[in-house]
């Protein structure tokens, strides 16, 4: 049986049934696209409270919303579910599980390894599975490909496996899934021509590359690009309050070049789930081959500790003030990673946290986008947003500014705080430099 085209006409008919394991930032939109563009979508989650909620239309992302959900729901185009048995049933498998680090800053594939044998349990032919999961270049073809291939079923034959990188950027109005052109690898050039059918069914532009390794490598080099580009303007920061300069109106003057210069911004340290882990992923794979990426993992480590140095400025302007941290209450403004989405993972607001709390400080945060910080695997607070008023404000010793949500009263904010530690640039892009603002 000619199982490629058996499988392209299904697509092109949009029969094709595609399922997507992992319903988080990644894997949830991209199952919502799929239903939109008028395939069935399958939302497969371990997190049978996720499974619930999807099924009862409810949304649990605020930048997705519920009317979204129930629309596809409604129309019979998505559902979610915990039994991975009805991966069966599917002819598309799209692998969207996190890809963290150890520890001591390692790859940890345990996500995507447990997805790769479920999905080996259940895998039959005429089935494309691609990992969009952000990876080292040989995941593909070492982890997924050696579980798939056997006896009875041939890649390119049987079966399609592709890597695919996700593109998602959460809370960009601009660019959605759609307009974002996406970078398709396979297998084999069979693997190629189906990975370009299932994603050209919901974006404008597929851009095929020649193997599994150069879809995986794109994706670090878009991350490391831009890790690479925030660590100079990171150290840039540093020096310039050395010598008394305002970076941000030297990278504005900059800017006006209109030519050979893109303006990277500094902040309290990297967030996200790509940018502050892709660098640890590419140097660790380097080392197989005896090579070492210096250039990257220094962007890596002025990235890291950025956080201790605004603890540090922090500190010194108390001491200003001959208030000791240790002590000291502190107001975060903002948890999640980003401006207006309520994404926490790798957020320099959970480090900033802990490295306040083992300096002696009271700390609390507001964040109009995360009502709550649960515990994670690296940190344990349980906190709630606490509200800003000019009560609140004026019982703090210090509130810094980590991340410069649209919805916060600024200008409450620089009338009552007694001190203001600004590490996104927030009040003076509104025009309210006070003498208690200072920048970090």
């Amino acid at each position: 049986m000619d199982y490629k085209k058996l499988l392209l006409d299904r697509l092109s008919g949009r029969e094709a049934r595609i399922g997507v394991i992992g319903m988080g930032y990644v894997g949830l939109p991209i199952a919502l696209h799929f239903a939109h563009a008028g395939l069935q979508a399958v939302g497969f989650d371990i997190d049978k409270t996720k499974v619930d909620s999807l099924n009862k239309g409810k949304s649990y992302i605020k930048h997705i919303p519920s009317k979204d959900i129930a629309l596809h729901r409604k129309g019979g185009r998505f559902s979610a579910t915990s039994d991975f048995s009805k991966l069966t049933e599917c002819d598309v498998i799209i692998i969207a599980v996190p890809t963290p680090l150890t520890e001591k800053k390692e790859p940890d594939l345990t996500y995507v390894s447990e997805s790769a044998k479920t999905v080996a349990r259940y895998l039959r032919p005429g089935q494309a599975v691609s990992l969009e999961s952000t990876t080292y270049p040989g995941t593909t073809r070492e982890l997924l490909l050696s579980r798939f291939e056997s006896a009875k079923m041939k890649v390119g034959r049987d079966y399609f496996l592709i890597y695919s990188p996700e593109r998602e950027d959460p809370g960009n109005e601009r660019y959605k899934i759609h307009d974002i052109p996406k970078v398709v690898g396979g297998i084999t050039p069979a693997c190629s021509i189906v990975g370009a059918a299932v994603y050209g069914s919901i974006v404008s532009k597929v851009v095929p590359v020649t193997s599994t390794e150069a879809a995986e490598l794109t994706k670090l080099l878009e991350n490391i690009f831009r890790s690479v580009n925030i660590a100079l303007v990171n150290e840039l920061k540093m020096l310039c309050d050395r010598i008394g300069i305002d970076i941000w109106e030297v990278i504005t003057a900059s800017s006006t070049k209109p030519f050979g210069f893109m303006p990277f911004y500094p902040g309290p340290g990297l967030g996200g789930h790509c940018i502050p882990i892709d660098p640890f992923y590419l140097s660790w794979k380097a080392k197989e081959y005896d090579f070492s990426v210096r250039f990257i993992e220094l962007a890596g480590e002025i990235n890291t500790n950025i956080p201790y140095w605004v603890v540090g400025k922090l500190s010194e302007h108390l001491n200003e003030r001959k208030k000791c941290l240790n002590g000291a209450k502190i107001m975060l403004i903002g948890a999640a990673y980003k401006k207006n989405v309520d994404d926490v993972r790798e957020s320099p607001s959970l480090v900033l946290i802990n490295l306040l709390k083992q300096a002696g400080a009271q700390v609390s945060y507001h964040d109009p986008y995360v009502p709550e910080l649960y515990a994670t695997r690296h940190f344990k607070h349980n906190m709630v947003s606490r509200p800003l008023t000019p009560t609140t404000l004026k019982s703090y010793d210090a509130v810094v500014i980590v991340t410069d949500h649209d919805d916060v009263d600024y200008r409450l904010v620089a009338n009552h705080a007694k001190l203001v530690l600004d590490t996104r640039n927030a009040m003076s892009r509104l025009g309210l430099p006070r003498k208690n603002v200072r920048k970090a």
